[in-house]
């Protein structure tokens, strides 16, 4: 990237009201995970830190300590937070006409600042548009939306809810044409029902806003922008929901457990939930993963006590906010006790065939994924490579079996819709090699990929193959390397995603309230508590408030080995805050970045990140950040979505034209209603509607 005067001007870190609070709002922690935040953390085992670094630690902590008391408040203690930023420095020059380019990957522009709008806002130069809204038709002769006459059926045709992942795949047979596909996630009931919908009749239509949805799209008149095609000009349209039928896959399918009173065989499974991110395969198919599934059981009965251990691992309990089981039996723990165990998997979709079968690939592990993605090793294997989205959970890797075939032909991709059902799971330790905790510059080592399973053995002691597939946590818990370490523990693992052009990989860790209490810091983990400012006073406040991005490098290039070298890339926050870090960026320079989510790259290897849950106290958004060169660590905000919105996605299109953004949960404020709204995006009703948009370089 060419380096102009607009690098060199501070950014403004601050806007009037920029004051620090909690990340999201209690509506979305309910909504979203079932309040997983405020419980008693699954992962209960006491391995997993970098052992090596713990003491080193603690006692740098003591002395960063007596360094706050001799600085003032302007020292920081191992932060998550951050210091109350300073008064907004001026902003720089709009980039001059030569700067300008179509080509998100290169283009030159003034980076969003920090702000509450309830808008889309995009830098200076671009525009957006929004592409699919909830309820917009997906399938021919769907019913207008009325959020006064909504139903299951209707659900079942339209656009469904809380959008995440974004996918944009070449049309089978239409070259003016793409298909969009997109991940319904959850439901945010307070806010979507008027108020005259009772209990029972709001759950049912819920349960058909989740899944996903397959959407024909075509290219605007200006570049960079893109249409939906009616529903009846698309052949290719699809509406995936809770009645769809899944085949299982793998070693687990057909085994016990996954066999429930309607599926005898425990090969077919009904729906899919939770869908969060995911990823496009080399051979054109979508991943899916179901991620915090646990929210939708409960009972008013006795859960059977055999499933005890695994329950508690996935965070399932007789209580649930959502009480789906009063809809339908399947989600009553007491009466079909493994049906939680046909949920938590990646699913594969394949978009150019409408007709297909989805697949869950228990080969995959089942925990609380939030997406999968592949990259093809030297020796053509295809690596997958996975998050599971719980403080104190794992970052997990997938190597198939076979090798990727090449070409277009029908066997080879007949072969290519099979590699993910046999190869090896492994689970990932990370060892530290020392580091100044003061700045977080040099958070680096070395790490190990434990094996869990392949497709006919378990490498688990006293485990059985299907059961390391189904209880993948419980099975990782076990885990050990040849010396005795287990996998480490992370900072809520989500996005995992390879840079296909530098061939390294980017992990988000959005957050860990707790880590510097229930969880030690490490080398890989290193902010448990920061020296904020509130009202003048200085504040201790602990965990890691405003996570990491994590960049792994495979040994020799080789993503099939089981060694690789990582580095903390971003250790995110306030530019100010003294244990920030920008990949060695001047910090006087970048935008503020707080809880990274999902991540996505560009043609020349730029690395793309979506926030979650800002507890800098803006809205959240997306994010620029070179990977090499001397621009490397350059974080520049992009675009930042609504208010109480979260950005998803994020996906740029092939030719570095096109940013797609998923607007999800537009207003889930505390105290909103669908009378009272927290938002009203896309500003087309006088509620809120989560939708697909696209930022592009305005004409």
């Amino acid at each position: 990237m060419t380096t102009t005067p607009l690098h060199r001007t501070p950014l403004p870190i601050t806007a009037v009201g920029y004051e620090q609070r909690a990340s999201r709002s209690a509506m979305t922690c309910r909504n979203r995970c079932g309040d997983a935040c405020f419980k008693p953390e699954p992962n209960r085992t006491d391995h997993g830190h970098v052992r090596d670094e713990i003491a080193k630690v603690v006692q740098r902590r003591a002395l960063l300590k007596g360094a706050a008391a001799t600085a003032g408040v302007g020292a920081l203690v191992l932060g998550g937070g951050s210091l109350r930023p300073a008064a907004a420095a001026p902003l720089p020059a709009a980039p001059d006409a030569a700067a300008l380019s179509k080509d998100m990957s290169k283009a030159a522009f003034r980076p969003v600042p920090p702000n509450t709008r309830d808008a889309l806002v995009v830098a200076q130069g671009f525009t957006q548009d929004v592409v699919i809204r909830w309820g917009d038709a997906v399938l021919p002769g769907a019913p207008r939306f009325d959020p006064q006459a909504m139903s299951a059926e209707a659900a079942r045709q339209q656009f469904g809810y809380n959008c995440d992942y974004v996918g944009v795949l070449p049309h089978p047979t239409k070259r003016a044409k793409s298909l969009l596909v997109v991940n319904h996630e959850y439901t945010s009931d307070d806010i979507m029902f008027p108020a005259s919908y009772d209990d029972e009749a709001k759950k049912e239509i819920s349960m058909y806003n989740h899944g996903m949805s397959v959407v024909e799209i075509k290219r605007g008149r200006v570049e960079g922008s893109w249409l939906r095609v009616q529903p009846r000009f698309a052949s290719h349209n699809r509406r995936i929901h809770l009645d769809t039928e899944f085949e299982v896959t793998g070693p687990a399918a057909g085994t016990d457990r996954l066999k429930t009173s309607a599926d005898a065989s425990g090969r077919t499974v009904l729906g899919t939930l939770n869908n969060c991110a995911g990823g496009t395969t080399p051979w054109g198919t979508v991943l899916s993963g179901e991620e915090n599934f646990n929210q939708y059981f409960g009972t008013e009965g006795t859960p059977n006590p055999e499933y005890a251990a695994s329950y508690a691992r996935y965070g399932l309990a007789a209580s649930t906010s959502r009480g789906w089981y009063t809809v339908q039996d399947r989600f009553d723990l007491a009466k079909e006790p493994n049906e939680p165990f046909r949920f938590g998997w990646i699913v594969e979709v394949d978009p150019s065939d409408p007709q297909s079968t989805p697949r869950k690939h228990t080969m995959l592990g089942r925990f609380k994924h939030e997406g999968a993605n592949i990259i093809v090793s030297k020796d053509g294997h295809a690596v997958a490579y996975m998050g599971d989205d719980e403080r104190g959970d794992y970052l997990y890797k997938f190597v198939s079996k076979k090798k990727v075939a090449t070409g277009t032909g029908a066997n080879a991709r007949r072969r290519n819709l099979s590699l993910l059902t046999e190869g090896t799971l492994y689970v990932a330790r990370l060892e530290g090699n020392g580091y100044d905790a003061t700045t977080n510059a040099d958070c680096d080592g070395t790490g190990t990929w434990i094996p869990l399973a392949s497709d006919t053995e378990s490498f688990v002691e006293g485990m059985e193959l299907a059961d390391v597939l189904i209880d993948t946590r419980l099975a990782a818990d076990r885990a050990t390397t040849a010396d005795g370490g287990g996998p480490t523990r992370m900072d809520r693992p989500e996005d995992v995603e390879p840079n296909l052009v530098t061939g390294r990989v980017y992990a988000a860790l959005t957050n860990n309230s707790r880590r510097g209490t229930q969880f030690p810091v490490d080398e890989a983990n290193p902010v448990g508590s920061s020296t904020t400012k509130d009202s003048g006073e200085p504040t201790v406040t602990p965990g890691n408030n405003n996570g990491y991005v994590l960049e792994m490098i495979a040994t020799r290039g080789d993503h099939a080995l089981d060694t690789f070298r990582w580095k903390l890339f971003l250790v995110c926050g306030d530019p100010e805050a003294q244990e920030t870090y920008f990949g060695g960026f001047d910090k006087s320079q970048v935008s503020p970045i707080s809880c990274p989510d999902n991540v996505a790259f560009d043609s020349v290897g730029n690395l793309w990140v979506s926030t979650d849950g800002n507890a800098l106290g803006s809205n959240d958004g997306i994010f620029r950040v070179p990977t090499q060169g001397p621009e490397r660590g350059h974080v520049q905000q992009f675009l930042s979505v609504p208010r109480g919105a979260e950005a998803c996605g994020p996906l740029i299109t092939a030719d570095d034209k096109s940013l797609f953004v998923a607007v999800q949960h537009p207003g889930e404020l505390d105290d909103a209603s669908f009378e009272n709204p927290g938002s009203t995006w896309p500003h087309t009703d006088d509620y809120p509607r989560p939708s697909v948009a696209v930022a592009y370089r305005r004409a």
